[in-house]
């Protein structure tokens, strides 16, 4: 069941091509809305909405926010532009789109005759919050590399709801996105991993491109029930396609639970047992013993396909200063759960190494 109920718009709180923040009456009670422009228009003072309020009644942490579902002022909206795809399929909140890959699309007769990636870098993340600091990584070695990212729908669906992606838009660190599966709203639509991947290459002419789902996670405390398992399912489709596979792992010291300190359960199953190609892994090289002892300790079990690289803690802090403000993840900042994020930089780090193994063969 979904929670329903009739809200009233106070004021836009912001706004953008995108996305509407609002300020909402709810039975009395002034709350803050998102409305996505492309599901359901643009909102104006005074209108009368349906609003999902779901997520909040939960207190949910990321997606605590009430959602517009339906404008009673404005109910009625055209079609408009070109495509045949359905994502949210058979949902109300079912949407059109041009998917790069069907006949109507530019893309179409490229994505046909592909053959290869050639060896491009793909980094596969386990979750958005590393998106930035892998990001980070590869400007600081390389600003001319052209990095695509590619969002998954295990998190959040709409990339409109990522601020990390409008940053990262806005400062030119990215040279465009891909939604697939059920996520929308990127660049360009792909329909699976592997087309994403594939119009990466020959769309968007990616040297390196980086996998992470979008913001908000979903974990059950058991080995198999995480959304973070699909990172072994997408390291496996960038072998398959000729790409370099580098997964970031999920490393924290900060997280109170035993299985998510260190080297998260979910990082050592798709190591050892999702992922069934040959990867690279980057950890950062730590100061502290005893959270070196502990790194050290869990990679031992590590399977064979996986070749670790290391980077000098201070190196990987360096080149995240610029963007200590932005980090966060789960509710820590980069004071709080420094490892975390170094561990995604040197992901970054590592692909602009194999990038340029991938130049220096032609």
């Amino acid at each position: 069941m979904i929670e329903l109920k009739e809200g009233k718009a106070i004021e836009i709180l912001a706004e953008d091509e995108e996305t509407q923040e609002l300020l909402v009456d709810v039975e009395g009670s002034l709350e803050k809305a998102v409305c996505y422009l492309n599901l359901t228009g643009k909102v104006r003072v005074g209108d009368r909405l349906l609003l999902n309020t779901t997520a909040v009644t939960l207190k949910l942490g990321t997606g605590g926010f009430h959602f517009v579902v339906a404008n009673f002022s404005r109910p009625r909206q055209s079609l408009k532009g070109p495509g045949h795809i359905i994502k949210l399929r058979y949902t109300p909140l079912q949407l059109k789109c041009l998917a790069a890959e069907e006949e109507g699309s530019p893309y179409h007769a490229a994505v046909q005759n592909f053959q290869s990636l050639k060896g491009m870098p793909v980094v596969v993340c386990s979750l958005h919050s590393q998106l930035l600091p892998v990001i980070a990584g590869i400007n600081s070695q390389n600003k001319n590399l052209r990095v695509a990212y590619l969002m998954s729908d295990q998190g959040a669906l709409p990339i409109a709801f990522s601020k990390t992606v409008k940053n990262l838009r806005k400062k030119g660190l990215i040279c465009g996105t891909i939604t697939f599966g059920h996520a929308f709203g990127g660049d360009i639509e792909a329909v699976n991993v592997y087309s994403a991947l594939i119009l990466a290459k020959v769309a968007l002419k990616a040297d390196v491109a980086v996998i992470a789902m979008g913001p908000g996670n979903v974990g059950t405390g058991t080995k198999w029930g995480s959304t973070a398992l699909a990172q072994g399912e997408y390291l496996n489709a960038v072998k398959i396609l000729g790409g370099c596979p580098i997964m970031v792992p999920r490393v924290s010291f900060a997280d109170p639970r035993e299985r998510h300190f260190g080297l998260s359960h979910h990082s050592l199953t798709v190591i050892n047992e999702i992922a069934l190609v040959d990867f690279f892994l980057a950890l950062p090289e730590l100061k502290d013993y005893k959270k070196k002892e502990r790194l050290l300790e869990q990679t031992k079990a590590f399977s064979q396909r996986v070749q670790v690289h290391y980077f000098p803690e201070e190196f990987l802090n360096k080149l995240l200063l610029e963007e200590v403000e932005n980090l966060s993840t789960m509710g820590r900042d980069f004071t709080s759960d420094r490892e975390f994020f170094l561990t995604a930089a040197a992901g970054g780090v590592l692909a602009v190494e194999m990038q340029k193994r991938v130049e220096k063969n032609g």
